[in-house]
């Protein structure tokens, strides 16, 4: 006898009973509305969009594609313009499907799975999920024709408002102030330029390992509003609403779309907003903000504490109780708006040896440049805050959580795309891919 806990749960049967039984009922029902579709547009004949004069009927073919609840087609007219050497086929046009794809629906929920898994993972959850076979090359193939859709637009988007022609969102009601923080990480790319190839039943040859220089770079921004971060324990913040920018390796392409994604919410008017910007103190960033009329730059705290901590080890040693309170008061000083103060201490402070006087000289160099970024006490009163955990985090949820798993090389185009894809998810703006047509990529 089996054991009790091994036997299927009755009301399981029934709703897979169910699912099978009425499955191919809802494939009748779509084919049918597809046939309507196919007969609305049945004597309909399409101008030619390069020279604008009528088309000629050319052929009629059976077209197949894969939708959600299986296989659907259709018969097809397929007109010609002979001076252009132009082809369309309006049913196909309308439909927003191409012979032989996967299309609909079921490609959006296919990216969505990859999206947040790896494409083997999300092949195995499409037959769990919904009863869909598939193999991992078919949902990374739906991913590279979406995330090309979603990647075209946000470029577009970016173009877009960076022409002074362009119309932005109202800003009547746009924020008093807004924080922008920006920082970068590292994803593997790929040393091969050709795909790996199975020859018969030969296991795939091995990755190359990946040398130094193989890598680039992710800059990633977060935009927020400062009442929309709230306490939740003694000492730690969360964020009601935030909006992530993500784009591969260009320090002016994230300063563009950050600008663009600012101008869509309508939260930028520079006659009253306050761009307040975060960084750790990379020039990259700083050499960007000058786009902002009104803007405040904030060196993160952290990391104006990180050379002090070098000096302090240098100083008393690794590890010792003197240099976590000299370097502990340093940064009570700091959050006081004695920045002034701390570089004439550190002035007076005697180097013994080259390294630590390499060292006193850097963090005294390194506080004066940014003096006017570490107003602490200011920032904090105001509350605009003087950490970049927002953007910390987010590296970790766009770039780490997908990007950076064990063994992950990536190409540039496909990184790119399930970039713009994942981006898409993690702000809820996942509906837009309903208004996008899927490209067709080589």
């Amino acid at each position: 006898m089996r054991p009790p806990w091994v036997e299927v749960s009755q009301f399981i049967q029934l709703e897979r009973e169910v699912e099978i039984e009425h499955r191919p009922r809802m494939l009748e029902a779509l084919q049918g509305k597809v046939n309507d579709v196919a007969d609305s547009v049945r004597d309909q004949t399409p101008s030619c969009s390069q020279c604008g004069r009528p088309m000629k009927r050319h052929a009629t073919e059976t077209v197949s594609w894969t939708a959600r609840f299986g296989r659907l087609q259709a018969w097809v007219a397929r007109y010609r313009c002979p001076p252009c050497k132009n082809e369309r086929r309006p049913l196909l046009d309308l439909l927003g499907v191409e012979p032989g794809r996967i299309s609909g629906s079921l490609a959006r929920l296919l990216a969505l799975l990859a999206v947040v898994a790896p494409y083997t993972l999300a092949a195995q959850l499409a037959w769990l999920l919904w009863g869909v076979k598939i193999s991992p090359g078919g949902v990374w193939k739906v991913v590279q024709r979406l995330g090309e859709s979603a990647a075209r637009y946000s470029h577009e988007l970016s173009q877009y408002h960076a022409d002074s022609r362009s119309e932005g969102a109202p800003t009547q009601d746009a924020p008093a102030v807004v924080v922008l923080s920006v920082d970068s990480c590292f994803v593997g790319m790929q040393v091969r330029t050709k795909r790996r190839r199975r020859k018969g039943s030969e296991p795939l040859p091995p990755l190359p390992v990946v040398q130094e220089g193989q890598f680039r770079d992710v800059k990633t921004g977060v935009l927020l509003l400062p009442q929309e971060r709230v306490e939740t324990s003694p000492g730690r913040h969360s964020l009601v609403r935030r909006f992530l920018v993500s784009c591969l390796g260009d320090a002016d392409e994230i300063f563009d779309r950050l600008y663009a994604q600012l101008r869509e919410l309508g939260w930028l008017d520079s006659a009253k907003t306050m761009v307040v910007i975060v960084g750790d103190g990379a020039e990259w960033i700083w050499n960007r903000t000058h786009r902002f009329v009104r803007r405040c730059e904030i060196l993160d705290f952290w990391h104006a504490l990180e050379p002090a901590w070098g000096l302090a080890r240098v100083r008393y040693g690794e590890g010792s109780r003197q240099a976590d309170r000299w370097v502990h008061q340093i940064g009570k000083d700091l959050r006081a708006g004695k920045v002034q103060e701390v570089i004439a201490q550190l002035k007076r402070m005697r180097a013994n040896t080259p390294e630590l006087r390499e060292k006193l000289e850097g963090l005294i160099r390194y506080y004066s440049e940014n003096a006017g970024r570490m107003r602490y006490d200011e920032y904090l009163r105001l509350g605009y805050g003087i950490g970049s955990g927002a953007v910390e985090s987010a590296h970790k949820q766009v770039v780490h959580a997908r990007f950076r798993q064990a063994g992950m090389r990536w190409s540039e185009a496909g990184a790119r795309r399930l970039l713009a894809l994942r981006l898409l998810v993690l702000n809820d703006h996942w509906a837009l891919l309903d208004r996008l047509a899927m490209v067709s990529v080589a």
